[in-house]
């Protein structure tokens, strides 16, 4: 049986110098994205088909009062009870057996289900493919023994790999030292949506990182829309239906007015 593997990002140790954003690019052979500034420092603003990581520089709503800069890996959660997975009509994505969560490129018909459900907003439509991307947790490297690029980039520790069960013992001792120091510390992804492999350990509430502090599978948005679209389809055919008998009708009455007439 294969361990789980998941990642470890410890926001407290963060100091936003993006050097994972550039090695995954590297690994990736991602090309780089024409942005202009926009008043933050966060470059590029979001993720996209070809940025699968991106350091959040957040600024709190109570900088003023209490003026710090927190800063957020953002990518994939690969999550146990993957909602992306659950609404992949051509089996796409998978989660495989040491809980990465993949998008097979050459099935990918780009139907957006994904993006749609996604409660972090990660699955990036890729335009030119005609496919969605998103972080693969250097699968590759992963098979043949080595860490995600991310990780081998990272000069503080704040992103850590290993098994799941490593790595949230390393998140526990680290939130005890945390809460010696007056942090009211969670370990985000333990439990949320089933567990997840890209675990983080956040010193402040989930929702100043942008992230939901309760993330909930949203498939329903794919029934409605389902439904939506349903309802007109009917609605069609049943005036079809009308329409056809109603000339039924008066054909049947013409002819039956032609068969009096004869008589």
């Amino acid at each position: 049986m294969i361990a789980e593997v998941s990642m470890l990002i410890d926001v407290s140790k963060c100091m936003g110098c993006r050097g994972c954003q550039v090695a995954c690019k590297q690994w990736n052979q991602h090309a780089g994205e024409k942005t202009s500034f926009t008043g933050t420092y966060q470059n590029p603003p979001r993720l996209s088909a070809n940025t699968w990581t991106l350091i959040q520089f957040i600024e709190p709503e109570d900088y003023n009062e209490n003026p710090r800069w927190l800063f957020r890996k953002q990518q994939c959660h690969h999550c146990v009870d993957a909602p992306c997975e659950q609404v992949c009509p051509t089996g796409a994505i998978k989660k495989l057996e040491n809980g990465i969560v993949y998008i097979n490129q050459n099935i990918c018909t780009g139907c957006k289900y994904c993006v749609e459900v996604c409660p972090f907003d990660i699955p990036q439509f890729d335009r030119d493919s005609g496919t969605v991307r998103k972080c693969w947790m250097c699968l590759d490297r992963v098979k043949n023994g080595l860490k995600p690029a991310c990780v081998t980039a990272c000069p503080t520790g704040a992103v850590s790999f290993g098994s799941r069960i490593g790595m949230l013992a390393v998140a526990r001792e680290r939130k005890n030292i945390l809460e010696k120091q007056g942090f009211s510390t969670r370990i985000y992804g333990e439990n949320e949506l089933g567990g997840q492999h890209v675990i983080c350990l956040l010193p402040e509430k989930a929702s100043i990182y942008g992230l939901p502090e309760t993330p909930r599978k949203p498939t329903e948005k794919i029934f409605w829309r389902w439904l939506l679209g349903v309802i007109p389809g009917l609605a069609i055919l049943a005036g079809i239906f009308a329409y056809l008998s109603k000339q039924k009708s008066a054909a049947d009455t013409v002819a039956s007015n032609a068969k009096s007439g004869g008589e």
